[in-house]
């Protein structure tokens, strides 16, 4: 009984620990400066070669912002960019978390074909 009410609690605080917060995330845009690259509410990027954020899955932009972090130290899950690579470095792992609940949180115009 004690096992389970211990289980519980700690899967229920997992839960609260992980709540993201899109001020804090958009704080962190903002101080990022994300626009420079990604546009006007991060949904119209100044170069085709760069991404639209706007309305991406925020585990998506989660994974992604890490991949960044690891680089070229994990051939097998990073990616190399060196200006995203420098830019995600003074990121936490709840900062990224942030951000991306951030991009999620934003209107985008992703095309969903049915």
């Amino acid at each position: 009984m004690k096992a389970a009410l211990l289980t519980s609690v700690l899967l229920s605080s997992i839960g609260l620990a992980q709540a993201n917060s899109i001020d804090k995330g958009r704080a962190l845009a903002e101080k990022g400066n994300c626009a420079a690259c990604h546009g006007v509410g991060l949904n119209a990027p100044i170069m085709p070669v760069y991404p639209k954020l706007a309305g991406q899955y925020a585990d998506y932009t989660y994974y992604a912002l890490l991949a960044y972090k690891v680089g070229n130290s994990n051939a097998q899950f990073g990616r190399n960019n060196a200006i995203m690579s420098s830019q995600v470095q003074p990121y936490s792992d709840a900062d990224m978390r942030d951000l991306a609940a951030y991009i999620a949180s934003l209107p985008g115009n992703f095309v969903v074909k049915r």
